[in-house]
C-alpha cells in the first residue's frame, strides 16, 4: 500500500509541475496565434483525449513528462497539414518566441513561489539564520572549538548567508580535506577553524559528519511568509547555480545525479513528514525544472532562446531546419543522459 500511494504521489507531483511548465509555452502560443497540434500530459501512447478547435488534449501511458506541440517544430508536419505559415512559430516575431519559450520556466517559478509562500502562511517559515544551535559530542567540530551560538559567515571562501549555504557548501566540499570556516562568535570576534569531518556508518552507508546543528527559529504571520518565501526561493536558485557550476567544472560527478527514480524514492521520505514536506519538495522541484531548462542548451527552452538571441545579433533567423536537426541531435542526448543517471539511481536503491 506504500509503494502505491508514493507512486500515486510521485506521479501528481511531476504531473503539476510539467502541466504548469506547458501551460505556460501553450498560453502564449495561443496569444501570439501559433497553432497547437497537441497539449499532453505523460509520454508514450494515448489513453485518454479529446480534441477541441484545432488542438488535441491527451494523457498518455507514461506518467513522466509531457510536450506541447507548436507548429514550426517539425516542418514536414506543417507542410503535410496545410497549417498557414503566418501560424509558425518561427514566424513569429523574435519578442513573441521568447515570451512562448520563457513562460514554461517562468510558471514553473511561480509555482514555487505560490507553494513556498503557502507554506510559510500555514505551518510558518523560519529565519534561515546560519547561526549553529548544537555541536555534537565528540565531533569534528567539537575537536577545534566551534561552539553554539557561533554564526558562520564563510566555508572555503563563500560566503554564507542562509543555513541552506552551510548545507550546500558542505555538500559540494572535498571530504579528504580540511574545510576553513569563518564564524562570528557571539561577542562579535570572529575566529576562523580547519575542520575535516568524520567518517560514519549511517543505515549501513558511509556518512561525512561536522557535527553541527542549525539554528531555525519558526515564524508567523502575512509578512514574515513573504520573507520566507524570497529568501527560501533565493536559497534555492542559488543552489541550482552553484550545483550545474559544479556539475561543469567537475566538482560534482554525474553518478551524484538524480533522476525519476531518484525522485521517487524522496517522495517516499517526504511523505512521512506531512503535507508541508511534500509541498516543499514540488517547489524544489518546480524551480529545478525551470532553471534546468533555461540553460542555454539545444533541446531546452534556453536552446531555443539562445537561438532567438543569435538570430538578434546576426540581423536574420537561423535556417529553421538546421535548428530543428540541432534540437533533435541534443534531445538524443539528453535522453541518453536520462537513462545514464536513471541506471545509477536503481543502482542505489539496491546498494
Amino acid at each position: 500500500m506504500t509503494v502505491i500511494i508514493n507512486l500515486l504521489l510521485f506521479v501528481l507531483i511531476l504531473g503539476v509541475i510539467v502541466f504548469v511548465h506547458e501551460f505556460g509555452h501553450f498560453i502564449f502560443a495561443k496569444i501570439t496565434g501559433v497553432y497547437v497540434y497537441e497539449f499532453a500530459l505523460g509520454m508514450g501512447p494515448k489513453i485518454w483525449g479529446f480534441t477541441k478547435g484545432e488542438t488535441e488534449y491527451n494523457l498518455r501511458a507514461i506518467p513522466i513528462g509531457g510536450f506541447c506541440q507548436l507548429a514550426g517544430e517539425d516542418l514536414d508536419d506543417d507542410d503535410d497539414k496545410n497549417v498557414p505559415k503566418n501560424r509558425r512559430l518561427q514566424e513569429k516575431n523574435a519578442w513573441q518566441r521568447f515570451l512562448i519559450m520563457v513562460f514554461g520556466p517562468m510558471n514553473n517559478f511561480i509555482l514555487a513561489v505560490v507553494l513556498l509562500f503557502f507554506i510559510a502562511l500555514v505551518w510558518g517559515g523560519s529565519t534561515m539564520k546560519p547561526v549553529i544551535s548544537t555541536i555534537e559530542e565528540g565531533s569534528a567540530a567539537e575537536a577545534v572549538g566551534m561552539e553554539a551560538g557561533d554564526t558562520i559567515l564563510s566555508i572555503n571562501k563563500h560566503k554564507i548567508v542562509t543555513s541552506d549555504d552551510i548545507s550546500l557548501y558542505f555538500a559540494v566540499a572535498k571530504t579528504d580535506k580540511k574545510q576553513t570556516i569563518i564564524v562570528k562568535k557571539e561577542n562579535g570576534s570572529k575566529v576562523t577553524y580547519k575542520v575535516k569531518p568524520k567518517k560514519v556508518l549511517e543505515d549501513g552507508k558511509e556518512a561525512y559528519r561536522y557535527g553541527i546543528g542549525i539554528q531555525q527559529e519558526k515564524t508567523k504571520g502575512f509578512i514574515n511568509a513573504i520573507k520566507f518565501t524570497f529568501k527560501k526561493t533565493g536559497s534555492i536558485f542559488k543552489q541550482m547555480f552553484v550545483t550545474v557550476g559544479y556539475l561543469f567544472t567537475g566538482g560534482i560527478r554525474l553518478n551524484q545525479l538524480s533522476g525519476p527514480v531518484g525522485i521517487y524514492s524522496v517522495v517516499g521520505q517526504q511523505r512521512t513528514g506531512g503535507v508541508a514536506n511534500i509541498l516543499y519538495l514540488m517547489a524544489f522541484l518546480s524551480i529545478n525544472v525551470g532553471f534546468i531548462n533555461l540553460l542555454p542548451i539545444p533541446a531546452f527552452d534556453g536552446g531555443h532562446i539562445l537561438f532567438i538571441v543569435i538570430e538578434l545579433i546576426k540581423g536574420s533567423p537561423v535556417n529553421p531546419d538546421i535548428e530543428n536537426k540541432i534540437h533533435t541531435v541534443f534531445l538524443i542526448l539528453l535522453m541518453l543522459l536520462m537513462l545514464i543517471i536513471t541506471f545509477n539511481d536503481v543502482l542505489r536503491l539496491f546498494n
